[in-house]
């Protein structure tokens, strides 16, 4: 499977309905505890866009671009409007040797557990970068197709490198068959358009 990088329509995106989910096996035992199995270290997304469809010229864009992936053969980018930005965390920390650092979302709560998550397609334009507190301009590239910065020089031991960022989810269509139904002239309905993050 290819990933096209290419961003799903927004306007389309933005009446998504979904979210982050997990696979964990729950067994209740006879004595009414229950074993937890979990499936995935991390969540993956999954939406339901049927709902952004609003007029004919969507559901034109939307067939162009379903046609385009081939049904699920191919990746895009989503804008997941309920979660697409990194705000300002810190991602690394200088040793004086290494130049890259990955994009890291930290997601945390009031009790102190914490859940990682790789940013593999932050926006271009919008990543900001900070070494031990200063802002910095120059002297790093992004990779947006794997959510990788790079300095020209490393960072010093112990300084804290931080970014901030807007990034879009890689996913792809969940099914091969557009199931639209015209109801009267410009007057059409598409039960479900699923769509699910791809790992990377």
């Amino acid at each position: 499977m290819a990933f096209h990088d290419v961003r799903f329509p927004d306007d389309i995106a933005v009446g998504a309905t979904g979210g982050p989910g997990f696979s964990t096996d729950v067994v209740t035992l006879r004595s009414g505890r229950e074993k937890r199995n979990v499936n995935w270290a991390e969540a993956r997304g999954r939406w339901d866009v049927a709902h952004g469809l609003k007029d004919q010229g969507q559901l034109d864009r939307l067939v162009a671009f379903f046609r385009a992936r081939r049904g699920r053969a191919h990746a895009f980018r989503f804008k997941d409007w309920t979660d697409f930005r990194l705000p300002r965390q810190a991602i690394g920390e200088g040793d004086g040797a290494t130049v890259a650092f990955p994009l890291v979302k930290s997601y945390g709560d009031d009790g102190g557990y914490s859940a990682p998550r790789r940013i593999t397609r932050p926006v271009a334009g919008t990543v900001r970068l900070w070494l031990a507190g200063v802002e910095q301009q120059t002297g790093f590239t992004v990779d947006h197709t794997a959510g990788v910065v790079t300095f020209a020089a490393p960072p010093a031991a112990a300084a804290t490198v931080e970014a901030e960022a807007e990034f879009d989810v890689p996913a792809r269509f969940d099914t091969d068959q557009m199931k639209v139904s015209v109801e009267a002239y410009d007057a059409f309905r598409w039960g479900q358009i699923p769509i699910v993050e791809v790992r990377e």
